[in-house]
């Protein structure tokens, strides 16, 4: 269900940004005297459960499957007395070992059994660390309704259909003002957040301990671009009614400072604009909608015109421009086929692989020549409007290396402000928490360090150190009602959290052993050993074959592949006597004795496949 929900008027005016020197001195939150302190030293707001007293008994259990030791496959769990809500389904992009991984998804094999427990799943906004899973899940938890803002509902059918095996999925739109009751234990409400993409909301979950917030990827904007700005009273109100548990994206938590808003980027990028004589041409991320209105309205000031690369970019400007969330003529754009005839002063060029992905990315085409159309020239600017997501600067650093060998100037977020981030930077992660007083604090949505960079400002801010929980993937937080208190632990009961791989049209299929081959065979290659073996005579035919694939050159190693083909023939006659003949034992005696003997030779050991073909 459903319904509109009005917040309560505003009391005064909306605060102001607090800047660094102009605070009061913090003080630490007595938790031990009744009703405790806030941050500030004003009492902290009693607790009032969201339902009856009927409904108060059991315990509250909060769990990540995903989300707490990496950035992406964010999935947070909320259980009580068997009744499940699930907030995102995100997918993580592979780590440079997982060998021909797409992505990986949560395991949700603790909720396949429980799926009548399942009383929805929301999302928080439309970026694929969060959304990504969603058409490999849903069919398998029993498809429960899901609610999302408009923006990120359109994204998410859009990607769906490219799913055949994906039920047709029964989404709902909300927005600020929508109040939905999901079960007999959850209602819930949606506070408007700015991120870098349109449509994100926090949640607040009321439960019968107490409310649970969950922020979602977020950071304070007081002037967004083509959305609303952070709304601080109504962040005040929520806390004034008494949080229980704040659960708060960490992803920039080690970042001091505030972060930038967005139309200061459109500032800086309109000094390019009028600057800049050639092409134009920008990498950012696809998702990054907001960037994409800045680059479109300066386009049309200065008199260019904007041709779109790589799929995820046309099929987000669709969306966005179908919705009223990307507003320009469409006589902007242009088709590929007539980049030519665009004089070069008079044309932005909006591509992926800002981050030196390989493969199909946008960037890496053009720089490697592999483009049909389009290819780097003197005159050309090439401007990287995102940050560096961790683990990508050698890729970038290389990618923009070949560029500028090939005559092009290269702009990136080090040199001028042309990125802003999407996450809350430190002060305003406290500025959240002051808002929201919450009684516990779970940091989210980032790697294991990030998570204690925020648990430590969040005790900088006056949450007392046992009341903050940093937990690993599948480590369930459990809340109970003792007296008119609520008692909440970190216990060391984990449910599955392993890497779902999707390799392909595989999903799951992709074991660590398949990853660790892979990994064997791209760090020392691989050898096959083929024997012919004459089952009247069980002896060998002929000298065994020989095939190297990344190991060593065969031509050049003749020796060498002499004494290894010795080997397995020596193992072959060995077991000629034997009757009937051990297929198994010969395959593993050769995979043994060849791996050692060719270590001893090389210090390499590459993958050995022995073969054997009875005639």
């Amino acid at each position: 269900m459903i319904s509109k929900y009005k917040p309560a008027a505003a009391t005064g005016n909306r605060p102001a940004p607090l800047n660094k020197g102009s605070r009061p001195p913090l003080k630490r939150r007595n938790y031990n005297s009744p009703g405790g302190r806030t941050a500030t030293g004003a009492p902290r707001p009693a607790f009032r459960p969201a339902f009856t007293a009927a409904n108060n008994q059991g315990s509250l259990r909060v769990m990540a499957l995903g989300g707490l030791e990496e950035v992406g496959r964010n999935m947070t769990v909320i259980e009580y007395n068997k009744e499940i809500i699930i907030i995102d389904m995100g997918l993580q992009f592979p780590e440079e070992d997982m060998l021909g991984i797409d992505y990986i998804i949560p395991n949700i094999s603790y909720l396949e059994d429980k799926k009548d427990w399942i009383k929805g799943v929301i999302i928080t906004h439309g970026h694929y660390d969060h959304i990504g899973g969603i058409p490999h899940i849903m069919g398998r938890i029993g498809n429960p309704p899901m609610f999302m803002g408009k923006m990120t509902a359109g994204l998410v059918r859009k990607r769906n259909v490219e799913f055949h095996h994906s039920p047709h999925l029964n989404i709902k739109e909300i927005d600020e003002t929508s109040r939905v009751q999901l079960g007999k234990n959850f209602n819930i409400e949606f506070l408007r957040v700015n991120h870098s993409i349109p449509d994100c909301f926090a949640i607040i979950v009321n439960t019968p301990l107490g409310k649970v917030v969950h922020t979602g990827d977020f950071k304070i904007d007081f002037t967004p671009v083509n959305d609303k700005p952070a709304d601080l009273n109504r962040i005040a109100q929520i806390g004034a009614q008494g949080v229980m548990l704040l659960m708060a994206d960490s992803t920039d938590a080690t970042h001091p400072g505030y972060q930038i808003s967005e139309s200061a980027i459109g500032d800086e990028m309109s000094k390019l604009f009028e600057k800049i004589t050639g092409r134009i041409i920008i990498g950012t991320f696809a998702s990054q909608l907001s960037r994409v209105q800045k680059i479109f309205d300066h386009a049309a000031k200065y008199g260019r015109r904007v041709l779109l690369q790589g799929r995820s970019m046309n099929d987000n400007v669709e969306v966005a421009h179908q919705i009223g969330y990307l507003k320009f003529n469409p006589r902007l754009l242009i088709d590929e086929k007539d980049v030519n005839r665009i004089p070069d002063n008079q044309l932005v060029i909006i591509g992926t692989g800002a981050q030196g992905e390989k493969g199909g990315a946008f960037l890496n085409k053009v720089v490697n020549g592999e483009h049909r159309l389009i290819h780097f020239k003197p005159g050309d600017t090439v401007i990287f409007s995102s940050s560096v997501i961790p683990g990508n600067e050698r890729s970038i650093q290389t990618l923009m290396d070949k560029i500028v060998r090939q005559g092009v100037k290269v702009i990136n977020y080090r040199m001028m402000d042309v990125h802003a981030g999407g996450h809350a930077k430190q002060e305003d992660l406290k500025l959240m928490m002051r808002l929201l007083k919450p009684e516990f604090f779970m940091p989210i949505e980032a790697n294991h360090y990030m998570l204690r960079a925020h648990a430590e400002l969040a005790e900088s801010v006056g949450v007392s150190r046992d009341k903050i929980f940093v937990a690993d993937n599948g480590q369930v937080l459990d809340f109970r009602k003792v007296g008119n208190q609520v008692v909440g632990k970190l216990t060391k009961e984990k449910v599955p959290t392993d890497y779902v791989m999707v390799d392909g049209l595989g999903v799951g299929d992709v074991s660590n052993v398949v990853l660790k081959d892979r990994q064997m065979m791209a760090a020392d290659g691989m050898i096959v050993v083929i024997a012919t073996i004459d089952t009247k005579t069980n002896d060998i035919i002929g000298n065994p074959d020989l095939i190297s694939r990344g190991f060593v050159y065969m031509k050049e190693n003749k020796d060498l592949i002499e004494k290894t083909r010795t080997i397995a023939k020596k193992i072959v006659k060995d077991q000629a006597s034997n009757l009937p003949i051990d297929e198994d034992f010969i395959k593993n005696k050769i995979r043994a004795d060849v791996s050692q003997f060719l270590f001893s030779q090389t210090k390499r050991r590459p993958m050995v496949l022995p073969v054997v073909i009875k005639v």
